[in-house]
Order: structure tokens, then sequence, then C-alpha cells
């Protein structure tokens, strides 16, 4: 089930499913320790007439964020029972406290008791093992621990006579047929065992009084710490500040973020301007503030390969980086590259992907080939592209004064290794491919190489290092020259996808697929734009690999098997992908001439819209007959793309245009943030 409204903070992050139940909960890191694990988190209203949790079918939802912030606005209804309830989460931006506010309605002409149950199924540090729950008199909460992980379930009521919990029930779950203590909110009174451990849960009652036609809030919050203290001190804060002040300096924080360059939007169609800041939202709540840049947090693709997407790949990272530096977020980037220089290996390059600890992650590539013999198990455009970025980070960001230490460190190591990384034929040896798939010489790792040793050059002689300087610049022009003489097909007048070495044959093998990461060689600037060759190139992509069905869409590549759904590849070449449809995109904007060759692009950014979740989450891809999400979602390089090629539409409509020189006093005036409470 896919993720969506992912809520966070840079330590805390939540996700929750299509029903809206909790699923994942990561802390201290993005990416790192998810305290639930995929176990689904209840939350249940009790009722005189009956009971339900949020999941039941009769329970209509509308699953959205607050305008341009990371506060949730999930409005609910169960018509029979004439309740109705909007439920808004958000984690505090400045303390790792995740808030809940529920305002529940009352449709009958009729005073009703109301009970709200709070569940909550953790993992800690991942696994079920040697947890304990228990219910602390002094905090009203409910607190679960092990090791140095505390995490306290605490609620408050609007009845001022019985403000704090009601009820509590802690216990054992998934042995001796124990399904959670969930099942004990159902009748509406909770056990109030006092403790368990092992692999348990809990669950928290909060008890109301509404008046016909009326309606009130209630409040539930989960604080993360390391020590029971630390716990203690959030408790205590959530008692003088109240969650109301919290959750309303978060959205307000957010509306303020996703703002700092609102008048250049003016620009945009309102639609297009607004899923762009979502987008910006969106993937900041998969960056780390230690600077990860986590590719997925969507603990759902556990069942598909019993590994997760929690893990930063230095490519998604590198261009991740370089949408938010574009759209003028440095700080979230520098933290990136921070991240990159510390965990270079001492030979140059980097490492297939990291945990957001920045300790080595896991793995499926080889250290031999079939031969027995060693080879890299790297994806080397991972190297190329962070050594591209990092160039264009302190050109946009203005830091360029500032870049010594990143040229030491970072610069000259994996530029050298990308020198002696080469055949004789000039072309970088094999390594995998972006999709880690294939082990060989790719058209898109070649395309990244060559922009990272361009960018090596610029970054030696801005610092007056002129040998290397030269250097850099004839290897890059090496590589050029080894790609035009190797991985164009002249008879059919368009770019091959890649190069695989046949010991057989003691020579290349050209692989003719179709593949969109193909554009690598026109963005990273291996060709020029206007270059036929790449024209043809891109005609042929776009002809092959779009989806003939109503869902549309571009496909990766020519039979691409990864969660493939028909077999019928002339109509369906592979599932749509949301970065391949928008790499498209952005070579419709590079192209454009005049305003009308800008229509196009513009319909592809729609369809990326159309095709998101209503809340604005990217999966990976979409089923080619439903549009439904396919494997994880959100995917942090979708929104990436997004916010990418907005930007250089924007450029575009700026050159283009008049109306790019224009500011719109109105639109430049700060935006007044609304209270969350209305």
């Amino acid at each position: 089930m896919a993720r969506d409204l992912p809520i966070g903070n840079g330590n805390v992050l939540i996700n929750f499913d299509a029903a809206y139940n909790i699923r994942d909960m990561y802390y201290p890191l993005v990416g790192q320790e998810n305290q639930s694990s995929d176990h689904l988190s209840h939350f249940g209203i009790w009722c005189a007439r009956d009971f339900f949790w949020i999941d039941h079918p009769e329970v209509t939802k509308k699953l959205n964020y607050l305008e341009d912030s990371l506060v949730t606005n999930v409005e609910c209804a169960h018509e029979r029972l004439g309740l109705s309830f909007v439920i808004r989460d958000g984690v505090d931006v400045q303390q790792n406290i995740f808030l809940r506010k529920i305002k529940v309605e009352n449709h009958f002409d009729e005073e009703r008791e109301i009970k709200l149950y709070f569940h909550l199924d953790l993992q800690i540090y991942g696994n079920g093992v040697g947890d304990t729950i228990y219910f602390d008199p002094e905090l009203n909460s409910l607190l679960f621990y092990k090791g140095h992980r505390y995490m306290s379930l605490s609620g408050l009521s609007p009845d001022v006579d019985k403000p704090y919990p009601s009820g509590y029930a802690t216990g054992q779950k998934g042995i001796h047929g124990l399904e959670g203590t969930w099942r004990d909110a159902e009748d509406g009174q909770l056990g109030g065992n006092p403790i368990a451990q092992g692999s348990v849960d809990g669950t928290l009652e909060l008890t109301m009084m509404l008046p016909p036609r009326s309606s009130k809030e209630a409040w539930f919050w989960v604080c993360f710490g390391h020590t029971k203290q630390e716990v203690e001190r959030l408790e205590s804060l959530l008692r003088t500040e109240s969650p109301q002040s919290l959750l309303q300096r978060t959205h307000d924080h957010w509306v303020k973020w996703v703002n700092q360059d609102a008048h250049q939007l003016t620009l945009l169609k309102p639609e297009l301007s607004s899923f762009y800041k979502r987008c910006l939202l969106i993937t900041r709540t998969n960056v780390d503030n230690r600077g990860a840049i986590i590719a997925a947090n969507d603990s759902d693709i556990l069942k598909f390969a019993k590994d997760t997407y929690s893990y930063m790949w230095p490519r998604d990272g590198a261009l991740v980086s370089h949408a938010l530096d574009r759209a003028g977020y440095y700080e979230l980037s520098r933290k990136f590259f921070d991240f990159c220089i510390k965990v270079l290996t001492p030979e140059g390059y980097l490492m297939h992907k990291y945990n957001p600890d920045s300790s080595v992650g896991s793995s499926w590539h080889p250290w031999v080939d079939g031969q027995g013999k060693k080879q890299l198990a790297i994806q080397e455009d991972e190297t190329a592209l962070v050594l591209y970025t990092l160039w264009h980070h302190h050109k946009l960001a203005g830091t360029i004064e500032h870049s010594r230490e990143d040229y030491e460190k970072f610069v000259k190591p994996a530029a050298d290794f990308l020198v002696h990384y080469r055949d004789a034929s000039g072309l970088p040896l094999p390594s995998y491919d972006l999709w880690e798939e294939r082990y060989g010489v790719l058209a898109f790792t070649v395309a990244s190489v060559y922009a990272g040793l361009v960018a090596a050059a610029r970054f030696a002689e801005y610092h007056k290092d002129k040998a290397r300087a030269v250097y850099y610049a004839d290897i890059a022009d090496q590589v050029k020259k080894a790609a035009e003489q190797q991985l164009f097909a002249a008879d059919q007048n368009r770019f091959l996808r890649a190069l695989y070495w046949s010991y057989e044959e003691n020579k290349y093998v050209p692989d003719c697929t179709l593949d969109m990461s193909m554009y690598g060689l026109f963005d990273f600037g291996l060709f020029e734009l206007e270059d036929p060759r790449i024209v043809t190139t891109m005609t042929i992509l776009k002809e092959k690999l779009w989806v003939h069905t109503d869902i549309g869409g571009i496909a990766r590549y020519e039979n691409d098997y990864y969660h493939q759904v028909t077999n019928d590849i002339a109509k369906v070449p592979g599932n749509p992908w949301f970065i391949c449809t928008l790499w498209y995109a952005e070579w419709l904007v590079a192209s454009a001439k005049v305003m009308e060759d800008l229509q196009e692009a513009e319909n592809l950014m729609h369809w990326a819209i159309r095709h998101a979740l209503p809340s604005g989450t990217m999966a990976e891809q979409v089923h080619p007959f439903t549009g439904a999400p396919l494997s994880v979602s959100p995917l942090t390089w979708s929104h990436a793309s997004f916010i990418k090629v907005t930007q250089e539409y924007l450029s575009k409509l700026k050159k283009l245009t008049s109306a790019g020189t224009k500011q719109a006093a109105d639109a430049s005036e700060d935006k007044v943030l609304e209270p969350v409470v209305q």
C-alpha cells in the first residue's frame, strides 16, 4: 500500500498508508531505525451506537495537507453514526514531537459520549524483541523504551474535569494468538494492564462529551528521546507551551520556508506553482538533518525485496541536491556534499549506497565478474554526478570562493579516480548502470563522467591549479571523442544505450535498447542540444517508450521487467515513470524557441500532477492501465525531477516573454499565515 502524506523535521519522519494509518515512524535518523517497521498503528472512535477504526469502509476520507505546509488536513466522516472529524498532524520543527489534533463534530440532536483511541505498535530499533511499555502515572503517558530509545504516547481531552487519558492498555502481540491491545478498544473499555515486555503495543483513550450539533478538539502526541529524561522534558514543554502553539509554529515555518521565492512562481499557472511547492516540501521530509538524502522511506517495499529504499544513493542525492540548489535551498544540499566528502573512499570513488548514519548500505553488486575476475562494485555515475553538482552548487549559491576545502578533499581525489578509471580508448571502464541492473559502459554514465571532469577542470581553474585544469579538460575531451566513436550507431542514426565487454569476442558488444536515461547525453553537456544525433535520439526515445494506454507517460526502457504488469511491450514498453516522463519535458523546455513550443512540456508536467496522489505524493512509477502507484511512494527523485523541470520552465519563460521581467508587487508581499485552528 502506497505511503502518503509524509511529515517530518529531519530527525523524525512519519508515513501514513492510503487509509491514514501510521506505518513508518523513523527516529533519530530519517530513513534509519524505523520504530514501527510497517506495523499498523490504529486510530479509532467509540460512541454508544458503534465503534470504528479509521480504515473502516464506512469512513469517507479526503487526505491532504494544509496549503504550503507539512501539516496534514484529513477530513473524515461516518454518516451512519452522525460523526465527522478532521485530523491535523505535524512533526514539530524545533522538537522531536509528533502532534495530532482531532476535531470531532456531532451531527445528531443529542449529547453523546465519545471516546478516541490512539494505538501504537512499535518495533524499537526496527525489531520487536525486548521492548517494554508501561503506564507512567507522573506523565499520564504510555512509555515505550529499549536501549537508548524512548517514546511516550500522551493525550489531552477538551473536557476540563478529566483532561488526561481516561484509559490505557499495554500488552503483547504477535505471540500466543494475541493481535494487540487495539482489539481491547473495540468494546469501549481498555483493560488497564500497566506494563508489558517483549513484542508489545499500547493503546491510549481520551473521553469527551459532545453536546448536540457541536464539535470539540482533542490532542495526542508522541515524544521521542534517547533517554527518559529527554522525553520528560518534551512532555513538560507540551504542558507549558500547549500542543496548539507547537503545531501552529510548525505550520507557519513551512509556509514561510516554501514561499521564500514566491514572486518568481507568479509566472506559473496556479496548479503548477502549488504542485512545485508541494514537491519541495515532500522532498524535505526525506532529507536527514545530517545530510543524507534518502531515496524513499516506504517500508511496504519490504514485501517485494526484503530490503528498502531507505538509503542515500549518491546519484539520487546529487540530482536531488541539484534540484534544491536550483530552487535556492543551498543549506540542504551543502549538508549532502559534506556527507559525500565524509564517505569518499581513499581511492576516490563513492560506494553503491549508504545508510543515513554514513555507514555503507546493503548491495547486490558483486566484486568479481562471471569469470571470477575482480571488478569494482560501484556505479561510476554516482561519483561523477556529485562532482558535477558540487560545482553548480557553489556557482548557484555564490560560494565558489569558499570551495578550497571541497576541492582538496573531494574534487581532486574523485576527479583523479575518473581519470584513471578508463580504458585505452578513453571511455570509462565498466561499472553498474543507474538502474543497477547491468555492468557495462552506459551512455548515462559516460555523460556524467564527462560532466564531472569538466566540473573538476573548472574548480582547478578557479583555484589556479593550472596543470590540473588543463589535464582534467583534456581527459574530458578524450571521453567525448571516445563516446562519439563508440556510442553512436551510424546505421540507426542514434546513440546506443551501452557497451558490454565480451571475453569471447575480446571487444565491446553494443546494446541498442532504447533507454530514457540516454537523455543524459544532452543534459550533462556531452553533446549539444541542437546536435542532429541528439535530436534523432530523443525523438526515437519518445516514440518507442511512450505508454500507449489511457494513462500514458514514458517508460524507463524497452521491455522493462521491474514490476511489469503486461508482456504487450509494443503497447506498454514498461510502466510509466515520473522521472522519465519529466526528463522528456526537460528536453522540450530546453529545445523551445517560442512560447508555443513549451505547451507539450507543460502537458507532461500536468501529467505528473494528474498521476500523483491527491496530496501531491508521487511514486516511482504508476500502473499503465489504472494509474495506481507502483513500487515505492513517495520517491524523492520523482519530486526533485518536477522541481528541476519547473525551474528550467521558469527560466525559459523569462527568456521567451516579457512577463519574466515583471515583478508583481502584490505577489512579492509576504503571505499571510492563517491560523491552523481555523
